[in-house]
């Protein structure tokens, strides 16, 4: 009997004795460095937390062998066959990129997300696969998910919407540099209405910058697919019309350059929609129709871009969009 009670008594003394002791999380917790960042002193201004999404996401890795390869899978044995099932591309005007040698910047309309995919599956080769893409910051690159599958299927870098980064004008540029081309669409966004909306200066600057040409290229139809606003997609025939590169004059200021590459893919509806010698006949003329669509009220606009009306070919006409 005294035996148990001697056992008893150093039993409950052990537990005792441990329920003092703290556990290991809680010692951890308790310390700092090194188990944990040191603290900055009082009398020094903290270092600033360091951003990884939106214009600041290093989308460095999607470039390297791997992703090269899986993006290659992925462009091949996915994104084309979805985008034939929705899109049903027709691709004209392939013949006037036979000359095209080295990187060169790709720029179209904007009306769906679809748009970067069946461009980037419409493209001949070797650019199909020594391609990315420029994609808002703010909306491709706002999540860790979003940002990894932008970068890996689209090869996407982040660029920046509201403002003029020189982050991203300069990874675009040193890509550029090294061999790569590139998708970008001017418009800034897409279509709130189904009508163009003015070219911004993005494309110019970087064509003149690295000195490269522009392949303007005009996309129609991806706005019925995949209208801003929607999230079911609903298949229809697209088509996808390339232009002939265009370069920079010299001395030429980006926004002058960036007005003829919207003239360039306005014209490119106009022929999409007509045909090339009407629409050759009206760009002489300076008659092409522009691709924000008549200046009058909403109704108008909405008319206009619907109505199936026939109209003489040497008539002015807005392009279907």
């Amino acid at each position: 009997m005294g035996h148990e009670k001697g056992l008893e008594k150093v039993a409950s003394s052990v537990r005792a004795a441990r329920a003092k002791v703290p556990p290991v999380r809680a010692l951890v917790a308790q310390t700092t460095f090194p188990y944990r960042a040191p603290t900055t002193p009082l009398t020094v201004e903290p270092k600033p937390a360091e951003q990884k999404l939106l214009g600041h996401y290093d989308s460095g890795w999607a470039r390297k062998l791997p992703a090269r390869y899986a993006r290659f899978f992925l462009t091949e044995g996915v994104v084309r066959p979805v985008i034939a099932g929705l899109a049903q591309p027709e691709r004209r005007g392939l013949d006037r990129l036979a000359d095209l040698d080295g990187p060169v910047i790709f720029a179209a309309n904007h009306h769906s997300h679809l748009d970067a995919g069946l461009l980037i599956t419409s493209l001949p080769e070797p650019h199909r696969h020594q391609v990315f893409a420029a994609a808002a910051a703010d909306y491709f690159f706002d999540t860790r998910v979003k940002a990894t599958a932008s970068a890996l299927v689209l090869n996407a870098i982040p660029i920046e919407r509201t403002k003029v980064g020189r982050r991203s004008a300069d990874e675009a540029a040193g890509l550029i540099d090294d061999g790569w081309s590139m998708i970008i669409f001017p418009e800034g966004g897409r279509s709130p209405d189904g009508w163009g909306q003015p070219f911004r200066g993005g494309a110019a600057y970087l064509a003149i910058r690295c000195g490269v040409p522009v392949v303007p290229i005009h996309l129609a139809g991806t706005g019925r697919i995949l209208p801003k606003g929607k999230n079911r997609p609903k298949p229809q025939r697209t088509v996808v019309t390339f232009g002939s590169p265009i370069r920079a004059d010299e001395g030429e200021r980006s926004q002058a350059f960036s007005d003829r590459i919207e003239s360039a893919v306005a014209a490119l509806a106009d022929e999409a929609t007509t045909d090339w010698y009407s629409a050759r006949r009206r760009a002489a003329a300076g008659e092409t129709p522009a691709l924000a669509g008549p200046q009058s009220g909403a109704w108008r606009r909405t008319w206009a871009l619907t109505a199936n009306r026939k109209r003489p070919s040497t008539a002015k006409r807005w392009p279907e969009l």
